[in-house]
């Protein structure tokens, strides 16, 4: 494998405080074979997301072993990883709640017939309360084609006990008869500020690409929420708040940004359901979200 440096900075979705997704790519970044063996790979080093991520590959390269225990702090490992955050957002995320992976303390992967199983130890930060818990999870990619999403499994703390009910209540009381639905654009914006009323939506958003994600991941990605374009409620359906958004993910492997539009429900007791999602074309022209190069 080439030798290779490069050095990508992704200040990771922020909650509570005002921030943006900041992503700085030196030019050599377009040499990168991501066509290689998922666990043939450099030597990474990561800061705890929730502050920023900085991500280095060194110019040595090392070989991990196919099958076996895995180094944390290489990508097979925490590229799985990132696929539970995505997943335990799909399943506990809300306005209030919102989930990264904090640290991998342990991974095995093995070559199964159905495709390849990863065992994992890890911790994931609740971002809003800054709690983190410790989690075991297994995360299965099919193999064959078509391209099938990740099947994961999880257990973790206590992750059940939701102590944003009362916040979670009171903002689906205020907007569901609003005469001023919600209507906003560039989550956050080119200063990377977000309106306090308006980061609960952005966490919506956030929470809605989760779906995206989890359902787009391979051994070969890594998805970052980027930016929210736009966001627009719609009348309420069945007692549940909807929404149409616009968001533009970073595939933090081909350095692309993808966009991709959303059709979602959330209520407290139902949680975010994505009734539907579509990529959109790519658009070279498109100006990027803020502090992405």
């Amino acid at each position: 494998m080439m030798s290779l440096r490069i050095v990508v900075v992704v200040l990771a979705v922020l909650t509570g405080v005002t921030g943006s997704p900041t992503v700085t790519v030196r030019p050599e970044a377009d040499s990168v074979d991501v066509t290689a063996h998922p666990n043939s790979v450099p030597e990474v080093e990561e800061e705890n997301e929730i502050t920023g991520q900085e991500v280095l590959v060194d110019e040595e390269t090392e070989e991990v072993m196919a099958t076996g225990e895995l180094n944390p702090n290489h990508y097979p490992a925490r590229r799985a990883a990132q696929v539970v955050q995505h997943y335990l957002n799909t399943r506990h995320g809300s306005p209030y709640r919102l989930f990264g992976m904090h640290e991998v303390h342990s991974g095995n992967a093995e070559d199964v017939d159905s495709g390849r199983k990863y065992q994992l130890e890890i911790s994931v930060r609740e971002r809003i309360s800054n709690t983190a818990e410790k989690c075991s999870a297994e995360v299965l990619f099919p193999k064959g084609e078509p391209q099938r999403s990740p099947e994961v499994q999880a257990s973790c703390g206590d992750l059940r006990t939701n102590n944003s009910k009362a916040q979670e209540e009171a903002l689906y009381q205020k907007y569901k008869g609003s005469q001023t639905p919600v209507s906003a654009e560039y989550l956050p914006d080119s200063h990377g500020h977000i309106e306090p009323d308006m980061e609960p939506f952005w966490h919506l958003c956030t929470v809605a690409s989760s779906f995206v994600m989890l359902n787009e991941s391979t051994e070969n990605t890594v998805y970052n929420m980027a930016q929210v374009a736009n966001i627009t409620q719609l009348a309420s359906e069945n007692d549940q708040l909807k929404f149409d958004c616009h968001t533009l993910l970073h595939e933090m492997v081909s350095q692309e940004i993808i966009h991709w539009k959303l059709l979602f429900t959330w209520s407290p007791p139902e949680g975010v359901k994505v009734l539907q999602m579509e990529q959109l074309p790519h658009c070279h022209e498109c100006q990027k979200p803020p502090h992405t190069n």
